[in-house]
């Protein structure tokens, strides 16, 4: 029966981070379809770069919320029960929500809606972790909005929240006895945002990274853009 459980607890996790925020609230504010600009995802930075402020909140706020509605609904889902597996291991509460965050995470990324594409999963991660260990979220999202005020770039900031977040949770957990699954749930968290950044890293490396407050240009179609490759390549 936990099993079950769990499974539902993973499929509601998932499909509650694939409802594409960026891109409803995109068509509603400015009938644009966000992916068709800047980095052609619908987190809240395209939508600020694509619509504007207000709609990057509202995006930002709902993206949170799919990560920890996600961790509440594996509340209700699991309850009390748990599984206990070997001598030291119990399959609990704790196990599902960090499971349902992750799945929240992993549908805002890929979402079924929208052919298995996404976000970057940010916003979604600090939303599931504010409802694990609202302490670290908080302590995350500070190194976020400095890193961000610092120096204008969403992406370094986002990275540099998410290590932090993780950073600081190693200590709370071997010195303050935090329960492992946040430190788990962080870990994973962390490595898939940064490979969800990779493109972002090489230009803030090469210097073409775009900042905050820069408006996205439209991406080309990729018939016309293959067609302009070719023209190039052929002199």
């Amino acid at each position: 029966m936990i099993v079950v459980k769990f499974i539902a607890v993973i499929i509601t996790g998932y499909l509650l981070g694939s409802i594409p925020s960026g891109l409803i609230i995109g068509k509603y504010f400015a009938k644009k379809d966000v992916r068709a600009f800047g980095s052609g995802k619908i987190g809240a930075t395209n939508v600020q770069r694509t619509v504007g402020k207000k709609a990057a909140a509202l995006v930002l706020l709902l993206d949170i919320l799919k990560g920890a509605l996600a961790v509440l609904a594996a509340g209700l889902i699991v309850g009390r029960n748990y599984m206990v597996i070997g001598d030291d291991f119990a399959l609990g509460l704790l196990v599902a929500q960090s499971l349902a965050a992750l799945a929240a995470m992993a549908g805002h990324n890929w979402s079924i809606f929208l052919k298995f594409k996404g976000g970057r999963g940010v916003a979604t991660f600090f939303g599931g972790l504010a409802a694990l260990c609202p302490v670290a979220a908080l302590f995350g999202g500070e190194v976020f909005i400095i890193g961000v005020g610092l120096t204008r770039f969403a992406s370094l900031g986002s990275i540099a929240g998410v290590v932090g977040t993780y950073s600081i949770l190693i200590p709370l957990t071997i010195i303050n006895g935090f329960p492992l699954e946040y430190l788990i749930y962080t870990l994973i968290g962390t490595v898939v945002i940064l490979i969800m950044h990779k493109d972002n890293i090489i230009r803030l490396i090469t210097g073409k990274e775009r900042r905050i407050g820069e408006k996205a240009e439209e991406i080309p179609p990729r018939s016309t853009k293959g067609k302009t490759e070719q023209a190039i390549a052929e002199g």
